[in-house]
């Protein structure tokens, strides 16, 4: 007797768990006006969350505008990009928020772009716009990033944006060539890294960032540390107090770098 098995190995509809839909979350500024910033459904990338270090860094440039204003800004490993809707809020003469050349990440990170009323004249993708947003790897050639700047006649830029991206601890000499490439050399020229160490047990491995900065000549400061109210991820284990708290480093070029 043969044995019908048409069907057999046809997954039922239901099979797979749906992905999370999209979601958003509420940024308020010390203004009291707020953003909404749309997040993917998503990603194996972690865009789809909205990190404490983006939260903390934007904050900080609101409490110091003359970091990013009439200067160019690049975000490494955006997701929302909400650091660098801030800065172009607050006054940057061009940013440029990036994340892995996904096209659901880029698409929105136009999307939050759009929809923010506190900026002018921004549409993410016209040379024309205070803010563009594009897809970058982190090491790669940065010159379609760089060619952003032709319309303010700028060849790199002043000012980048890393927040909560150091858990990719075998991406460190990426990220850092990436700096290498992009950042102006220039005195006043300043990498922000902003980062909690979700898995205190790895903590040293994070840190291990600046070991690398300082090897290819980097200067590295603390420039703050805060504590949040309860961990992103509450459930996760590990020492809270760590969970809890993000901290903010400079990169700066030495004197004999600079031009």
């Amino acid at each position: 007797m043969e044995t019908d098995t048409a069907g057999f190995f046809v997954e039922p509809d239901d099979y797979y768990p749906p992905s999370p839909p999209p979601t958003s979350q509420v940024y308020t500024l010390q203004s009291g006006k707020t953003i909404t910033l749309h997040l993917v459904g998503h990603s194996p990338l972690e865009a789809h969350h909205l990190w404490n270090g983006s939260r903390i860094i934007s904050k900080y440039f609101e409490t110091h505008p003359s970091e990013v204003q009439g200067r160019t800004v690049l975000e490494l490993g955006a997701g929302a990009g909400l650091p660098s809707i801030v800065c172009s809020i607050l006054g940057a003469e061009k940013v440029v928020v990036t994340d892995f050349p996904d096209p659901d990440l880029v698409v929105n990170m136009k999307k939050n772009i759009l929809g923010c009323e506190l900026l002018t004249g921004a549409d993410g993708e016209s040379e024309g716009s205070p803010i563009i947003a594009d897809g970058y790897v982190w090491g790669a050639d940065p010159t379609h990033l760089l060619a952003h700047l032709k319309p303010v006649k700028r060849d790199r830029f002043d000012v980048l944006i890393l927040a909560d991206l150091l858990f990719r601890h075998s991406e460190h000499s990426n990220m850092i060539s990436t700096i290498e490439a992009t950042m102006s050399r220039k005195k006043s020229s300043t990498a922000f890294v902003c980062f909690t160490s979700y898995r205190p047990w790895l903590q040293h491995k994070d840190l291990a960032f600046f070991d690398i900065a300082r090897e290819r000549g980097f200067l590295v400061e603390k420039i703050l540390e805060e504590k949040m109210d309860k961990a992103m991820f509450e459930n996760d284990p590990g020492d809270e107090d760590v969970r809890k708290t993000v901290t903010g480093f400079t990169l700066r070029w030495p004197e004999e770098k600079c031009i």
